[in-house]
């Protein structure tokens, strides 16, 4: 039986009655018929086959693996305090609040030059001169939901030769920090929940390594062959 929404990741919490009736229904289901239910989190349709699984653009979707553990980081155990050596810059879209300057400063300890867009459009017009190596965005800054944001939408149209260079992060309540399965379908680098911004650079030097550990020995490559 399917106890969490294969969208936002969030638990179901049905109780006990819910669970006895939903159950009753999968089972009066007709054979290939699905039952469509809304997500009380995320509000997205969830589509149930018979069998209790749920399933997404009408295949059945595969359980995915449990968010990681952080415990660690709430408890400041990560040591690994390398540096980047080089200066890129980083490209900021967040509200204005006391969690911008939060998000900043931790960006900057790893060494970029932040640069902070009040819209979308200035992010854009920045983006056409400078080749930003890291753009953070935050999931409420154009609307209610990362769905309402037109900045999310053109990072996930970019070329692919300019957005493999770019180490994108998402910032918002509906994520689970370092869950890089959440942040692959999200098309992005990083995602990060907004109670961590605290140990957001934290984060970053654990991130930003493995990232270019991946990445770098193949844009290295595309580059002597004059495709990067």
């Amino acid at each position: 039986m399917i106890t969490t929404c294969p969208h936002c990741q969030k638990k179901l919490k049905l109780n006990k009655a819910q669970q006895a009736r939903l159950q009753q229904t999968l089972d009066e289901l007709a054979p290939g018929k699905r039952l469509t239910i809304k997500c009380p989190s995320c509000k997205r349709p969830i589509r149930i086959a018979a069998n209790g699984t749920s399933e997404i653009n009408g295949s059945t979707a595969v359980l995915p693996p449990a968010p990681p553990d952080i415990e660690w980081l709430r408890k400041e155990r990560f040591q690994d305090e390398e540096k980047i050596e080089d200066v890129p810059m980083a490209l900021l879209l967040y509200p204005e609040n006391s969690e911008r300057a939060a998000v900043r400063e931790a960006v900057e300890q790893v060494g970029y030059q932040v640069f902070i867009a009040e819209t979308v459009q200035e992010a854009r017009d920045r983006m056409r001169f400078v080749n930003f190596a890291c753009v953070t965005l935050h999931s409420r800054f154009e609307g209610e939901s990362l769905e309402d944001s037109s900045f999310h939408a053109y990072m996930r149209e970019m070329a692919m030769q300019r957005r493999r260079y770019i180490f994108y992060i998402l910032i918002g309540p509906e994520f689970h920090t370092l869950y890089d399965l959440q942040a692959l379908t999200s098309s992005a680098n990083l995602v990060v929940n907004e109670r961590d911004i605290k140990h957001l650079d934290v984060v970053l030097r654990k991130a930003i390594p493995s990232f270019e550990e991946l990445f770098s020995p193949l844009l290295e490559k595309m580059g002597l062959f004059g495709k990067g």
